[in-house]
């Protein structure tokens, strides 16, 4: 016990042992969808296409579609494969009501990619949209037992016709509630293990960070799959706002919602940001929309850009592991008067611990903190409750990822005397020039804020004199020129000049399923035959 703790008996003296449930519930986020539907029943929870659902009827649906899932899981986890639609939404409390985790597919995998998730999860059912049809059918197809389908249509609508109302309530607030795959870049993916008091209580933390109310109007521009939509399903609910569904991203028609149905709040990767910004039918919104943005640092041009549309951004920081967003740039009003580059720039930085979050940690090689002086690297670390259960089936991966009770991200940031931490760069995309250490990121924020720019990835490549060098591989706007020595000049007045480009290639950039850019596959392309060695 530390020096000043208070030690406090689980059962505290005075309390009759059958009154200990009088001041104990435990947490799930499907009660949000209870407490909506009993306060706010009347109103408007989906607005999918031409389709409407007050919480009323998106309470009474989940419940039977849970009764029609419990009839046929046979107590295995429950898998969907389906688009933003108000399916998503519905089996984000159906499945688990019906008493099994969920299993969000991410529907820009590959078969076999499908196919390893269902079997690794055990999943027993399988809802899948029909624009999925050739996708499930190839999964399934590799399978020596694939689970039993449900197609979303009419043989969707008949489970949720004959279902029994059912809603499994956990007994412990830490069981399974889902399981998230990660992306797999560098092997097979792994199933991030959820839990309901880690979703309940990270659902909260958005709804406060974010400002949702019951006014708000949230568009779903994140994919519902990724983090469980960073556990906005939840959170929009928590809220009793309105949910906006989005099958697609298409800018045109984010600019349509976003008029047509007074859209306040939405959530997505800078790219996705980039696209809405530059879209034709871009222009200043009337009423203030709120964007959440991660997965990469904003870059100050887009930040500039979002701001005069009169779209305010905040910038948060998370892992599949971490239920989406663990750190948050939690704007302080003193640094409203500071001037706008230095307004973007305190903006990209990733921020501190979320609201429910432990303390965030930057930890050097020897295991210690690294001080507090925005200049010392080391790695960013997490713990909480709002830190997965571990890795299904995979103790040891588990164990890697947490060798001391502390989940480390595998990103490298500093930490700044004022507490917020700032990414440098993921540990394998430091460029080690010379013996001079330039963060990839660094040098990409610099590109970025070039006006011709619209995305940029920067790896090391290898240098007889110097070991290896950075190199940009560029994606202009539309209609936009600018050449290498254009670019390299750029960065030469904003940074050191050994940290610019020696080489600039203007390309559409590879990316992952989940809209994350794959520096993996330039970085092999250019090392191909060569050793990088690892750090």
């Amino acid at each position: 016990m530390t020096d000043g703790a208070v030690a406090v008996s689980p059962h505290p003296a005075g309390v009759p042992t059958d009154l200990m449930s009088l001041s104990y519930e435990p947490l799930t986020p499907t009660s949000f969808l209870d407490r909506a539907a009993a306060t706010h029943g009347d109103r408007v929870a989906v607005v999918d296409g031409e389709q409407r659902f007050t919480y009323t009827e998106l309470h009474e649906r989940c419940r039977k579609l849970a009764g029609g899932l419990a009839a046929i899981h046979a107590g295995r986890p429950v898998a969907v494969l389906v688009p933003n639609t108000h399916v998503g939404l519905e089996a984000t409390y159906a499945v688990p009501w019906s008493g099994v985790p969920l299993v969000a597919v991410n529907t820009r995998l590959a078969a076999g990619e499908v196919a390893y998730i269902l079997e690794h999860s055990n999943a027993s059912v399988l809802v899948h949209d029909p624009v999925f049809d050739d996708l499930v059918a190839d999964a399934l197809g590799r399978l020596e037992a694939p689970p039993q389908t449900v197609r979303v249509g009419d043989d969707y609508e008949r489970l949720i016709t004959w279902g029994e109302p059912t809603a499994v309530i956990p007994d412990d607030e830490r069981a399974l509630l889902s399981i998230n795959y990660t992306s797999g870049t560098t092997g097979s993916p792994k199933g991030v293990m959820y839990h309901h008091r880690g979703a309940y209580l990270q659902a909260l933390a958005m709804v406060g960070h974010t400002g949702l109310s019951p006014s708000s109007v949230h568009l779903w521009t994140l994919p519902m799959f990724h983090c469980n939509g960073w556990c906005f399903p939840w959170a929009v609910t928590a809220a009793a706002a309105t949910h906006v569904c989005l099958p697609k991203v298409e800018p045109a028609r984010i600019w349509e919602l976003v008029r047509d149905h007074g859209v306040t709040h939405l959530n997505g990767a800078p790219t996705v940001l980039s696209m809405i910004a530059y879209a034709p039918e871009a222009g200043p919104v009337t009423t203030k929309v709120r964007v959440a943005t991660g997965g990469a640092p904003p870059s100050p041009a887009i930040l500039r850009r979002m701001a005069e549309l009169g779209f305010e951004v905040t910038h948060l920081y998370g892992l599949t592991e971490t239920f989406g967003p663990a750190m948050i740039c939690d704007w302080r009003p003193e640094w409203n008067d500071l001037d706008g580059g230095t307004q973007a720039r305190m903006k990209a930085r990733q921020g501190v611990g979320n609201m429910i979050a432990q303390a965030v940690r930057v930890i050097i090689d020897d295991g210690a903190d690294a001080p507090a002086d925005g200049l010392t690297t080391g790695q960013i670390a997490l713990r909480g409750n709002n830190v997965m259960l571990g890795y299904l089936h995979d103790e040891q991966a588990t164990r890697d990822a947490a060798p001391d009770g502390w989940f480390r991200t595998g990103d490298i940031g500093v930490m700044h005397p004022d507490g917020y931490v700032e990414l440098r760069d993921r540990s394998k995309d430091v460029i080690i020039s010379g013996g001079e250490n330039i963060a990839s990121v660094e040098v990409e924020q610099a590109i970025a804020d070039h006006p011709a720019v619209l995305e940029v990835a920067v790896i090391a490549i290898p240098d007889e004199r110097w070991g290896e060098v950075p190199a940009a591989y560029v994606t202009l706007r539309d209609g936009a020129t600018a050449s290498e020595e254009e670019i390299v000049e750029h960065v030469r007045s904003r940074l050191a000049r050994f940290k610019a480009p020696k080489r600039v290639v203007f390309t559409d950039l590879p990316r992952t399923s989940t809209g994350k850019i794959q520096k993996f596959v330039l970085r092999d392309a250019a090392w191909a035959g060569q050793e990088r060695r690892i750090r």
